[in-house]
């Protein structure tokens, strides 16, 4: 690393990730000497980010003082976050390792519009805060999940299917003041940032589960259908935040099935949960959502697992281009339909079209963190964000203003 460049908050990034736990280590990596090495280290203690901690023998030492260990210290500050669906979420306290403190999942209707449902979600974030003990000045950021693309830039959603009343809205803003209004009236400039949530919910699954894949793909299937990509532990989002969208590829035979986009033939309008619930109702069998969807996959109804597998197999002939494209080492399938049947029929398509090459180290598997991926996602981008290099830089100059 250029010396010009160790900042404190590279230095502190180097800890964050393992590379450099030591002061002799940031030396080393840096080429910083040792005065200024423990000067940016002074910064870092006075902002209460990291901690000293046991001792580690030095490498290629017989003898002497072993050093003290590094530690970016995850107790200081909290996160908030929340993963939004079409009519559930769940929100939560972290702290900064992503350890959940207070947590809470309930009805909340995306279609009932911004206003409402970021205002009941400041009422949420209240509560929780209670709950963990924590204070609200220790919220270092808020992390929405919401099932739409965003504007990464702007933190806008655009042109959602499923979110009617949200396409452009100010979900930072309003956010900002419902916390503000709900939380602490000292709250109004505590960050907020917004993403797609089949982007976070990959996020969260690639770091936790599959920390060494270079290139990562997770596909949610519920009342729609997106995909997350991670590529070198970063999300790809595209121009603006439309990568992954994959539900409204068109499929050539299907002319007649209407999606929510106002579309025909989108992979959404055949094989989400929605389209199995409206399948599985016209077949007689109760069911007014992808949830239900996934209730009669537990109870193993028939109708529920051949239509699952059939889904599976529709979604695995997109995938087919999806995986040759990006030669992922693991394709995780999440959401309501994610279960035996759902992936059997993806994993049949995919090893029956696609070259052997590209599917020779191709992990397909479920998801590990289940109905909290989305969740860990957005507090993982927050914490990200918060703690970046100029991000992190940023905020100790303001500190020592």
């Amino acid at each position: 690393m250029n010396a010009n460049q160790a900042s404190a908050g590279h230095l502190l990034r180097l800890i964050r990730e393992g590379t450099a736990t030591t002061r002799g280590a940031l030396q080393r990596a840096t080429g910083l000497s040792r005065s200024t090495v423990g000067h940016r280290l002074d910064q870092l203690f006075a902002a209460g980010w990291v901690r000293e901690g046991a001792a580690e023998p030095v490498e290629g030492s017989t003898g002497g003082r072993p050093s003290a260990r590094l530690e970016f210290d995850a107790g200081h500050a909290v996160v908030l976050a929340a993963d939004l669906g079409t009519r559930h979420a769940r929100a939560a306290v972290l702290d900064l390792a992503g350890t959940v403190l207070a947590e809470r999942s309930g009805e909340l209707v995306i279609s009932d519009g911004p206003e409402t449902v970021l205002d009941r979600l400041g009422r949420w974030f209240a509560t929780l805060l209670e709950q963990a003990g924590a204070a609200p000045e220790t919220v270092c950021g808020i992390g929405l999940s919401v099932p739409g693309p965003v504007d990464w830039d702007t933190g806008l959603v655009i042109q959602p299917p499923i979110m009617p009343g949200w396409d452009g809205y100010p979900i930072r803003d309003r956010m900002r003041q419902a916390y503000a209004e709900h939380v602490s009236a000292a709250g109004g400039d505590v960050p907020v940032l917004v993403d797609n949530d089949a982007n976070l919910m990959a996020y969260a699954e690639q770091r936790i589960g599959h920390p060494d894949c270079s290139a990562f793909l997770l596909v949610k299937v519920s009342t729609g259908i997106g995909a997350g990509v991670v590529v070198g532990g970063r999300m790809y989002r595209g121009i603006d935040g439309g990568a992954g969208d994959i539900g409204h590829i068109r499929l050539h035979d299907c002319p007649d099935a209407l999606c929510m986009c106002g579309s025909y033939g989108c992979l959404a309008a055949v094989a989400s949960g929605r389209a199995l619930a409206g399948q599985l109702a016209a077949a007689g069998v109760p069911t007014a959502s992808g949830s239900d969807v996934r209730d009669h996959l537990a109870a193993g109804q028939p109708d529920a697992v051949r239509l699952s597998r059939e889904a599976g197999r529709r979604v695995g002939e997109v995938l087919v281009t999806v995986v040759t494209l990006l030669n992922p080492g693991v394709l995780v399938i999440a959401g309501d339909l994610a279960g035996t049947p759902f992936l059997t029929g993806v994993r049949e398509l995919l090893y029956q079209r696609a070259m052997p090459r590209t599917t020779a180290h191709l992990q397909v598997v479920t998801s590990q963190l289940g109905d909290r991926a989305g969740l860990l996602g957005a507090a993982a981008m927050v914490v990200e964000d918060r703690y970046a290099p100029d991000r992190a830089d940023a905020r100790l100059a303001a500190l020592t203003a």
